[in-house]
């Protein structure tokens, strides 16, 4: 297995740091801290690269708050100087070690995506006549810090680099209660190991699909089930031998458990392709794919916010088009002509 040393000269070099932050101020360059920063761009970049090199960086604290799309999930966004760190980073480690990802793993992923990623589930789907689709229970805030730090140890040599991602590790924490227990567990265990990824970093990301990388390779390899598609914590596979399917289950919490990871006991469900399922937004059914009822009721709310915004004159016509345009693009990957004809044309119309 390829390990990378000799790293730390790109990751730290202005024109890296640079880099990321242009990255890092995208649609958002004109928040406060970003103009703070821009004010004396070139004096903080050199600044953040003395505190790299001398190892006194220190990162800050994160800001917290609720989303509630599509289900209720805790962010923690941490200070921009810092977001600076995680692209400069990312930008030197994501090449070399996604190397070693699989092809149906989609999320997070330049030139993969959400939308890749339902083509793929909906050709399996309508290819087999099985599915057992799983989610992993709280799976940022259960993410193992040791165990994470191992498997990037066993990518990564480099002592700077892994002094710097053992810093951006040690500043996450989960804020979310999470009691797992498993087997060789005393009361006490779920405390002691320290856990939990910040949902919001761009580096949690990366570590997420780091995190379970193994596992991919474990189901083709291992589990020698080749159509399996995963986008973050939601995965599925698919076969025409319910047998397969329902051997598989338990080697996947079993393989799952070495991670200290637990698969949704409601969510993960063993079932035939043709009475639908359910992947990113859409239902996937054996003749069209419709838009789920609650992600219809989201864009609806969505579309009448931007409406508004657009009528106080908060947003200019090409704004508001350019959401609908985007939109429209997403519903196109569903049979959804006649919903967009009921969603957009009387609003297009009062332009």
């Amino acid at each position: 297995m390829k390990r990378y040393g000799n790293l730390w000269a790109e990751i730290s070099s202005f024109e890296n740091l640079l880099i990321a932050a242009r990255k890092a101020q995208k649609g958002k360059r004109f928040r406060p801290e970003v103009l703070f920063f821009n004010d004396n761009l070139e004096g903080n970049l050199i600044q953040l690269q003395t505190e790299l090199n001398n190892q006194t960086y220190q990162p800050g604290n994160y800001h917290h708050f609720y989303v509630y799309e599509p289900k209720k999930r805790l962010i923690s966004a941490a200070p921009y100087r810092d977001r600076i760190i995680h692209h400069a980073l990312c930008n030197i480690i994501v090449p070399l070690l996604e190397r070693s990802f699989i092809d149906t793993s989609y999320a997070n992923r330049i030139g993969y995506g959400s939308h890749r990623a339902l083509q793929k589930f909906t050709t399996l789907a309508r290819t087999h006549r099985y599915i057992l689709q799983c989610d992993i229970r709280k799976f940022f805030p259960s993410i193992n810090h040791n165990i994470l730090k191992s498997i990037i140890r066993c990518k990564i040599k480099c002592k700077n680099t892994l002094w710097l991602i053992d810093k951006i590790i040690d500043n996450s924490h989960s804020l979310e209660p999470v009691l797992h227990y498993f087997p060789g567990d005393d009361l006490l265990a779920p405390v002691l190991y320290p856990s939990g990824l910040p949902i919001g970093n761009l580096t949690s990301q990366f570590f997420a699909n780091l995190y379970l990388n193994s596992f991919d390779h474990f189901i083709l390899q291992d589990l020698k089930i080749p159509a399996y598609v995963r986008y973050v914590d939601d995965f599925a596979f698919f076969s025409n031998d319910r047998t397969v399917l329902a051997e598989a289950r338990q080697a996947i919490e079993t393989y799952l458990a070495t991670l200290r990871l637990k698969i949704h006991p409601i969510k993960s469900q063993l079932f035939e392709t043709r009475h639908g399922a359910n992947f990113l937004g859409f239902r996937i059914l054996p003749q069209q794919i419709r838009v789920r009822s609650d992600s219809l009721h989201r864009l609806r709310a969505k579309l009448k916010t931007r409406w508004r915004e657009y009528r106080h004159q908060n947003i200019d016509q090409a704004q508001f088009e350019q959401s609908i345009q985007s939109w429209q693009a997403h519903l196109n990957h569903g049979n959804t002509g006649h919903l967009q004809h009921q969603l957009f044309d009387s609003m297009l119309v009062k332009l």
